[in-house]
């Protein structure tokens, strides 16, 4: 084996990963100003889902404050994500100013599909739409009705029940630490 045998073929392989390289870049630096928008646009969509009756948001310290067509705020959005069984779930929670969750929209996840991707069915989220009052949280329960507190968790998917409820709880306890004392405005 000689040197050339063995430096021709790297030579071409490090001109094709050059190229391939270049053309990732210039396909990033073409679409990530619309992927940036198209992020911008699914973000607003889930507060309006999560916040319904607020027709714009402004952002507060790291959360968002829903507002009607009169000015008046109508509730708080926020952005928690906690581990799940496949990886981080983050969840965008809705609470009205009166002091109920008025909806739950999962952003991302990693779970199993089938199990704990199941934690996007509305089926799911819709059990979270309860008064924040509970000092201790949102409890999951397993084989029994829940109660005001408690959400069924997902069959086999008892890990990802417990992270989304988690992320949730985040989100109560930061509305409650930035406006219960306030009576929610």
């Amino acid at each position: 084996m000689n040197v050339k045998e063995v430096i021709k073929p790297a030579a071409i392989l490090f001109v094709i990963c050059v190229a391939v390289s270049a053309a990732l870049a210039g396909t990033n630096l073409l679409t990530k100003d619309r992927i940036a928008l198209a992020a911008a646009q699914k973000a607003e969509e889930s507060r309006m889902v999560v916040l319904p009756g607020a027709e714009s948001f402004e952002e507060k310290d790291g959360h968002y404050a829903g507002v009607n067509g009169a000015g008046q705020t109508v509730g708080y959005v926020f952005e928690t994500e906690s581990k799940g069984y496949g990886g981080t779930i983050k969840v965008m929670t809705g609470i009205g100013a009166e002091g109920s969750i008025t909806g739950v929209v999962v952003l991302s996840h990693s779970e199993t599909p089938g199990l704990g991707a199941n934690a996007e069915k509305a089926e799911f989220r819709d059990q979270f739409q309860q008064p924040v009052e509970n000092s201790t949280g949102i409890q999951v329960v397993k084989f029994q009705a829940p109660k005001e507190g408690e959400i069924q968790a997902m069959t086999g998917a008892t890990i990802t029940s417990r992270a989304v409820t988690d992320a949730v709880n985040q989100a109560v306890e930061a509305y409650q630490n930035a406006y219960a004392s306030e009576g929610g405005n």
